[in-house]
């Protein structure tokens, strides 16, 4: 299931953003990749403890939580603080699954990586290549979407990101641990919203309202992992 969730920045929000990236220091960014994937990775990161790289994040995840699509699509028990990225020159990084567990910085924990999430930061007029491709249950996908726009997707796929060849890419990525692991349960409840809110938006007063909300937060209920 990849789900595009559009303007999740302004554009007037994400040329900030990316005005503080291009004053920004970057780093290697195989320093953070697990060990198959550092052999296929070439681009550049903001360290973790950059204060920039930590308001930033913030920033991200007030957002994400005030974005009904967002959850909907996630149902997200905890997101990793977002990392920032940077490719030119020919920087990508090929074809590889995202490790299942990561540790959350400063508390000791961990967290499974049941949904993966891009944050596109740079308009793609600016860049050639730098496609997100996403290869999972449902088919092969390839994301390049307007700056501001988020792309979720199951953290079970295998995905890429093509060479950019001129210009820069920035972007934002994370993780999110589900109350529902399974990608295909997820997918059901997004769509048994959907059609709750379309209902409910029509005919308020039906009382299919309150079966399909029944039905959708029993299945929640049966589904969930907390």
């Amino acid at each position: 299931m990849v789900i595009e969730i559009p303007e999740l920045f302004e554009p007037t929000e994400v040329r900030e953003i990316r005005a503080a990236l291009e004053a920004a220091p970057w780093t290697d960014g195989r320093a953070t990749a697990g060990h198959q994937a550092a052999r296929v990775k070439d681009n550049e990161q903001l360290a973790l403890d950059l204060p920039l790289a930590r308001e930033l994040s913030d920033r991200v995840l007030a957002r994400l939580s005030q974005t009904p699509l967002f959850i909907a699509a996630a149902l997200p028990a905890r997101v990793l603080p977002p990392r920032f990225s940077r490719y030119d020159g020919r920087g990508q990084y090929g074809a590889h699954v995202d490790n299942a567990i990561f540790p959350v910085p400063g508390t000791g924990e961990h967290l499974r990586s049941d949904v993966s999430a891009t944050l596109f930061l740079s308009d793609p007029a600016d860049y050639d290549g730098g496609e997100l491709v996403i290869e999972d249950m449902f088919g092969t996908h390839s994301a390049k979407p307007a700056a501001g726009h988020l792309i979720v997707y199951p953290g079970s796929s295998l995905h890429r990101v093509m060479p950019v060849t001129r210009g820069v890419r920035y972007a934002a990525f994370f993780w999110v641990q589900s109350f529902v692991a399974s990608a295909e349960r997820r997918r059901l409840l997004l769509d048994l919203d959907g059609a709750i809110q379309s209902v409910a938006g029509d005919h308020p007063e039906h009382a299919a309202v309150d079966t399909l909300t029944q039905v959708y937060h029993n299945l929640l209920r049966q589904w969930s992992q907390t």
